[in-house]
């Protein structure tokens, strides 16, 4: 067999091992990276949806995007509520891109973890916070300094692996 024709394969097979790496090594389950890690959580000056109480300055609180259009969502609510009685926090809810009649329809239909829920009808709040997609949650600490971005909905194992967690270290921090 000729050189010229060996040298491509070996090419190709390298680019392929290299490849293989590569995708090897990768984490699926890895959060993309966020700017806001470790920077203070962006305002929320948002109409209300529903709730009441004041914004959870100087405690560890979390913000949850999320739709009535979004079946994540939906299946994330009880685990959220756990959230709240298991870490004792405050959950923000942030209505993504919907109406309010929709909205308030969604969480008196499937559960409200929320203690109160800002109304986001254009998005311009989420964009503070470099929301990508529906559901996002984040936890902020109580120097209102964001501490995780978790991106698609928290499962019951994102709950007891990861937030809770961090949450219990916030909050003796």
């Amino acid at each position: 067999m000729k050189l010229s024709a060996v040298i491509p394969l070996i090419v190709a097979l390298a680019l392929f091992g290299l490849l293989g790496r590569g995708l090897l090594q990768h984490d699926a389950q890895a959060e993309p990276a966020s700017p806001l890690i470790g920077k203070p959580a962006p305002g929320l000056d948002l109409q209300r949806l529903a709730g009441e109480g004041v914004s959870p300055q100087g405690e560890v609180w979390v913000l949850n995007v999320f739709a009535s259009w979004c079946a994540p969502c939906r299946a994330e609510l009880p685990v959220l509520g756990e959230l709240s009685r298991q870490g004792g926090v405050r959950i923000v809810g942030l209505d993504y891109r919907d109406t309010p009649e929709l909205g308030a329809a969604f969480l008196q239909r499937h559960g409200n973890p929320y203690a109160f829920t800002l109304l986001d009808p254009q998005g311009r709040g989420s964009l503070a916070w470099g929301v990508t997609g529906v559901p996002e949650t984040f936890v902020i600490d109580r120097r209102g300094i964001v501490r995780l971005r978790h991106t698609g909905p928290v499962t019951a194992d994102d709950l007891q692996q990861r937030l809770l967690p961090l949450i219990a270290k916030l909050k003796h921090a």
